[in-house]
């Protein structure tokens, strides 16, 4: 492999959350060290700057070969019946590679994220929805309507790019753009401070009481009249007040995290936000747009989707994809005894490691991860060890991840995940 020389890379992706920042500016010294340098955030500075530690295989354990370990790991899965495909921790390469090997293998696939992830992809399903992208976001809003986050946690530079954004394509003052925070207790809503100094509008509630709140404010916006004076402890005078404001607004933006609306059926509540963007349409302009993403997920089920028909929580077992949200869930499978070897994959986080299980277990996965599996192969990072390519939050963009590094220049040697799994394919 090529050296990669000492310098500063400008331009870079970072697959650390879901609006992958494509202005990361990236110092690297001779020995392939990283160093965000410019356009940084907490999470892509704990990415980018991570070093490898270990590129050895292991099984039952031990240290061994990557072509034993690839053997070990294919002689499992022929062993196997049901093999349940979990983690999926990758980008779209990878998660082709993964696709044609539970083809063959007669697999079921299930996204670690897909426990909230369903919440959205549910909606879809049932009903639709009108969605806009982070583009349109940085160029149009004038009130954004922030439902049970503070978005920063998961999206930290959500604000500084698409809200606070200097300049705007139609010379929007967007200093002047209002923002509004409604549901959840003690949120960060500093991001929402504009740079003029405006504070956002905050009206907090419990988050188990948010789906009432949601089906008041549609209620409301459909020209309803209530005999309440409050709701979830928010006075119905600022529900109406608000419900005002997205009536007058040019082009109002409602947006949510799902990991974050951890209530049961969430998803009834994400769905009467996308029914409030639906009625505010008749007489104004109006969006919503998913925000979270990480782990790739977002790139694993578009992925999945243009391949068998379906997101993940689908499988091969009959030779043709079936899809299942609900059944095919990796915690219910392994709960009832369904599956017979486990293949687990994080190629972004080493901290996602496998669940407790009693089956035979096949990890593929950072560098740094500590596991116990029957068979361990460390591979390299996307968007770091080798170039790849993922989908936006918004599901319209798709960015290159770049080759950042040459771990033999660290005194290792790590496959990409398409390496390792067309290796396990072949052995098959």
């Amino acid at each position: 492999m090529e050296k990669l020389p000492a310098s500063s890379l400008e331009a870079i992706t970072c697959p650390a959350c879901g609006l992958l920042c494509d202005d990361i500016t990236i110092a690297r010294d001779a020995a392939g060290l990283l160093k965000v340098s410019k356009n940084g955030c907490t999470k892509s500075i704990h990415f980018f700057e991570r070093a490898a530690q270990n590129a050895t295989p292991t099984i039952a354990g031990k240290q061994a070969t990557l072509e034993d370990a690839v053997k070990r790991a294919a002689e499992l899965l022929n062993h196997a019946n049901q093999p349940l495909f979990a983690g999926l921790g990758t980008e779209v390469q990878g998660m082709r590679s993964v696709l044609s090997l539970a083809d063959k293998a007669g697999a079921t696939l299930d996204h670690m994220n897909n426990y909230s992830s369903l919440r959205n992809t549910l909606v879809v399903q049932n009903s639709g929805w009108q969605v806009t992208t982070l583009t349109e976001v940085r160029n149009r809003v004038d009130l954004l309507l922030v439902v049970g986050t503070d978005i920063v946690s998961h999206n930290p530079r959500f604000f500084e790019r698409n809200v606070w954004n200097k300049e705007s394509m139609f010379g929007q003052d967007t200093g002047s753009r209002e923002v509004v925070y409604l549901g959840g207790q003690n949120i960060d809503t500093e991001a929402g401070i504009s740079p003029k100094g405006k504070k956002p509008t905050v009206l907090p509630c419990d988050l188990a009481r948010l789906p009432e709140v949601i089906a008041t404010l549609n209620a409301i916006v459909s020209g309803k009249k209530l005999v309440v004076s409050e709701v979830a402890g928010i006075k119905l005078a600022d529900l109406e007040n608000l419900a005002e404001k997205l009536k007058a607004a040019k082009y109002s933006v409602v947006t949510w995290v799902t990991s974050d609306l951890s209530f049961n059926h969430a998803e009834l509540t994400v769905q009467g936000i996308t029914e409030l963007v639906i009625k505010l349409n008749a007489k104004t302009r109006s969006s919503g747009i998913p925000l979270g993403g990480f782990e790739g997920d977002y790139s694993v089920n578009q992925a999945s989707t243009w391949t068998s028909g379906y997101p993940t929580r689908n499988r091969f077992a009959r030779k043709h994809p079936e899809y299942d949200p609900y059944q095919l869930s990796s915690e219910k499978i392994l709960a009832n005894g369904e599956a017979d070897a486990l293949l687990w994959i994080s190629s972004f986080n080493p901290d996602k490691t496998p669940p407790t299980t009693n089956i035979p277990t096949i990890v593929i996965g950072h560098a740094n991860m500590q596991t116990k599996a029957d068979v361990f192969i460390p591979i390299g990072t996307p968007g770091i060890d080798h170039k790849g390519t993922m989908f936006r939050i918004d599901s319209s963009v798709s960015l290159p991840l770049s080759q950042l590094r040459n771990t033999e220049l660290l005194g290792l040697k790590l496959p990409s995940l398409s390496e390792v799994i067309a290796a396990i394919e072949a052995a098959l």
